[in-house]
């Protein structure tokens, strides 16, 4: 009960919120519904969803949850605990799996394609689940390396000259990666395999004049590559290699130009075995905060680009009129005082 309640019963109120008119009540290993008929058999079945994603060794979190409540909503035939499938990765006694419908198909695609972007907001787990993969690929000797990179681009400060070695200047950049590697593998092997150079974490600079035969590619904050990059580290794709590359077209830190990951959006849109799959704000499971900051923010930028395609058709009318009189040769006549 405690594992389907969630911590200060948050799962619970997740329920009652995709659910507003049912009461939910809960004593001791008792759940009690009140409502319409209808309701409370929606109720009642996610519950069950729920109880038997526990049963088959699911994590469950406010996300899950909410994903449940929303698949079962639009079809109450499906079963959630079965469509979001089996664990990617077990690790550390932890399984890694995808926690929304958004994110299956994104694993989906990867096992699918050669090629995948994944595009989405913060907390969508694009790159999170990239590595996974990556790591299971390299487990299960479907590649012999792993190789994580990023573009090294401050993100709005100035953080200056830093001190130390090379390598010292550009780990701040590739933290998250390490970060992420260290939740999925033993600590004490992870040194190991960067010594042998079976993984790889490197700035995207370093792959010019690469050719990446047999490896598991994975670009990070790809929105921050300028379009001679993106095609730059596309090319280096070689034999019994998978790439995916993750970004937020919405968090751009360039000073200038076009973002890589945008142009390649148009550039390679329908090309066979490059797959394109986007994440909203519905695939977010970090803090459920998260995912209403990010369609606040995507309101506003609605707003924001609605007022300037405006002030933009305000303008252009505005220099319609000078236009068509000079056109036609003539000037408004004078009137004679």
């Amino acid at each position: 009960m405690v594992r389907l309640l969630g911590p200060e019963d948050r799962y619970l109120s997740t329920i009652e919120a995709a659910h507003p008119k049912v009461d939910v009540h809960v004593r001791g290993n008792e759940v009690t519904l009140s409502g319409s008929a209808g309701e409370v058999a929606a109720v009642r079945r996610l519950i069950e969803e729920l109880q038997l994603a526990l049963r088959t060794g699911h994590d469950l979190g406010e996300a899950e949850v909410a994903t449940s409540a929303r698949m079962l909503a639009a079809d109450s035939s499906v079963s959630p605990s079965a469509q979001l499938g089996a664990p990617i990765l077990t690790a550390r006694n932890k399984s890694i799996r995808a926690k929304s419908i958004g994110q299956k198909d994104y694993v989906d695609a990867i096992d699918d394609n050669t090629i995948v972007f994944g595009i989405g907001p913060a907390g969508t787990g694009k790159t999170y689940l990239a590595m996974a993969k990556a790591v299971r690929a390299l487990q299960n000797k479907e590649v012999e390396r792993i190789i994580l990179t990023r573009p090294a681009v401050e993100a709005g400060e100035r953080l200056g000259f830093l001190p130390g070695t090379l390598t010292d200047k550009i780990d701040p950049y590739l933290r998250p990666l390490y970060d992420a590697l260290g939740e999925m593998l033993d600590p004490e092997l992870i040194p190991k395999l960067l010594a042998a150079g079976t993984i790889e974490v490197a700035p995207l600079a370093y792959m010019r004049g690469r050719t990446l035969n047999a490896s598991f590619v994975v670009l990070d904050e790809a929105q921050n590559t300028t379009p001679e990059q993106m095609k730059m580290f596309l090319t280096r794709l070689g034999f019994g290699s998978k790439m995916v590359i993750t970004g937020d077209v919405t968090q751009i830190d360039l000073p200038a130009g076009t973002s890589g990951l945008k142009l390649v959006t148009r550039v390679l849109d329908g090309i066979d075995d490059i797959h394109f799959a986007y994440l909203t704000s519905a695939d977010v499971v970090r803090h459920s905060l998260v995912g209403r900051i990010v369609d606040a923010y995507t309101e506003y930028d609605a707003q924001k680009q609605a007022l300037r395609q405006e002030t933009a058709e305000a303008r252009e009318f505005a220099t319609r009129g000078p236009q068509r009189t000079s056109a036609s040769g003539r000037t408004p006549k004078r009137s004679s005082s």
